[in-house]
């Protein structure tokens, strides 16, 4: 976490942040904005899968103590107009989300919400993009690949870990990567340095059939599934028997897969427009260098710097997918 802190210089003095209170790597949040010297964190949690309140504030408090932050951080379990009034930074984070009208209108003018990833990756669902259009306030992307965050190479190593859990060894497989997005280089490079021969599609219908092992999705989530019947078809018109489907990200019709005749890994389908597998299972470090990145991105934004395409922070001006944009 010291590391991160250097490496993107996040100063967070005189500034007051609204994150989360988390278990697992996701507690460093609201630590790394203490340890950047925010005037205060308000930290909030609630019942999730991954944890109670309790194990959140637990864990939380105990490594914001091991590094003598945590007089800085209140774990909180109600949003207060009081918080909200003195907030300049939110983070667009799993037990804030969805960030709605309400809470964005009783922000200050001049306060910005980290979206804590790319802007491209903006999901209309985790906040009221009209609101903030409506007073202003902005919702700030972060590079991921400035040199200082550089998440996106981690995510070979990523999709390599979720094969591996699959059953699958990646040396001498032979995989196909259907994506349609900027990770796509990635995702190659990351299968190729394990030894896998990997060829790639940004569209499915150009897929043929070959010996695979995998076929991996990372295809860019949209109002309907992006692997629904007719997809599913065509993947099993191209996958020898044994292949699996790995859904790294990209909605999927797990019925017409399964009623195809196709395995899909993981097991458990993720949460609409969310990733098949997280960060945080291949350890801390990512997930600290997005987190120290997306609030260095916000803070660049909040100090009124100027915004560039070799900059920390990228602002996200309209839904990338108006179809997606309405959807539940």
């Amino acid at each position: 976490m010291s590391r991160a802190l250097a490496e993107t210089l996040l100063d967070l003095s005189e500034l007051t942040v609204l994150t989360e209170a988390a278990t697992g790597a996701y507690a460093v949040t609201a630590v790394l904005a203490a340890m950047a010297g925010a005037k205060h964190v308000y930290a909030f949690t609630r019942p999730t899968r991954h944890g109670t309140p309790a194990e959140a504030r637990q864990q939380t408090l105990e490594l914001a103590g091991s590094v003598g932050v945590a007089d800085s951080i209140d774990v909180v379990e109600q949003i207060t107009p009081n918080v909200l009034h003195q907030t300049d930074i939110v983070t667009n984070s799993g037990h804030l989300r969805p960030l709605t009208a309400a809470l964005i209108d009783k922000l200050p003018r001049q306060a910005v919400i980290a979206l804590m990833f790319e802007a491209w990756e903006f999901r209309p669902k985790d906040l009221d993009m009209g609101a903030c259009l409506r007073r202003g306030i902005p919702i700030v992307g972060v590079n991921e690949r400035h040199p200082s965050v550089d998440v996106f190479s981690f995510l070979g190593p990523l999709c390599v870990k979720q094969l591996h859990d699959s059953g699958l060894s990646v040396y001498k497989n032979r995989i196909a990567v259907l994506c349609d997005n900027e990770f796509v280089g990635s995702l190659r490079a990351g299968l190729a340095s394990s030894g896998a021969s990997v060829d790639t599609f940004d569209n499915l219908q150009d897929l043929y059939r070959d010996q695979w092992d995998a076929i991996v999705v990372a295809l860019r989530p949209a109002a309907e599934p992006r692997i629904g019947s007719p997809e599913a078809m065509h993947l099993a018109a191209c996958a020898p028997a044994g292949a699996t489907i790995v859904q790294f990200w990209g909605d999927m019709d797990r019925t017409a897969l399964s009623e195809n005749g196709l395995g899909v890994w993981p097991t458990a389908p993720p949460a609409l427009g969310h990733m098949g597998i997280l960060l945080s299972e291949i350890g801390p470090d990512p997930i600290v260098r997005l987190q120290a990145g997306g609030l260095r991105a916000a803070e660049w934004v909040r100090r009124n710097k100027t915004v560039s395409a070799d900059g920390f922070a990228q602002i996200v001006s309209r839904c990338p997918d108006p179809a997606f944009a309405n959807s539940d």
